[in-house]
């Protein structure tokens, strides 16, 4: 089976589920599940002004700046800083999280994580690697930056596209001019 290949420029944007901005998914399963039902869902957000995340209960959150200049979360009560490009923030869907945004607009890369459902990280790649899905795991990797090269395929990626390696799948190695997210899947049975 050949690697999923997910173009950014296939991708169709929405509204939030509490109508404060406009996300771009990647991919969710299972396939057609909306933000009530998924077991995981990947996204991109552009984020154009300070307002209450829209709360996700029994998931866990993983969030990840890609472009702009930052924001500070307060998650029931404590304020983080994110404000740093590529370096991924965890907490809980189920918390009261409020955004701050720090002088302007943003684009983060989300992973959403139904606990019953599924587990799973984000790690961010800057140079060559290998993409290999472990027994009962899926691989998603993002380019955040740049382009990235699957030498198995010969495969360019651009900017914001996105591969998917099943567990059945012969490992990738890929080839990175930029920033790549790299995000396992695992399915909680």
């Amino acid at each position: 089976m050949a690697p999923q290949i997910l173009r950014a420029h296939e991708r169709t944007p929405a509204p939030w589920k509490n109508g404060g901005g406009v996300t771009t998914e990647v991919l969710a399963h299972p396939e057609g599940s909306g933000t009530e039902d998924f077991a995981w869902r990947i996204s991109l957000a552009d984020v154009a002004g300070s307002g209450p995340f829209s709360a996700f209960e029994g998931v866990d959150r993983i969030i990840t700046v890609v472009e702009g200049p930052g924001m500070a979360l307060t998650v029931d009560g404590t304020e983080h800083v994110v404000d740093t490009r590529y370096a991924p923030f965890a907490f809980s869907g189920d918390a009261t999280t409020d955004c701050r945004i720090l002088g302007g607009p943003l684009v983060d890369f989300n992973v959403m994580l139904r606990r019953t459902d599924a587990k799973g990280d984000v790690r961010i790649e800057r140079g060559p690697t290998r993409l290999e899905p472990a027994p009962g795991t899926r691989v998603l990797a993002l380019v955040l930056d740049g382009t990235a090269t699957l030498h198995r395929d010969s495969v360019r990626l651009d900017r914001l596209d996105a591969v998917l390696l099943q567990d059945d799948e012969d490992p990738a190695d890929i080839a990175v001019d930029g920033v790549l997210a790299v995000v396992s899947l695992t399915e909680v049975r």
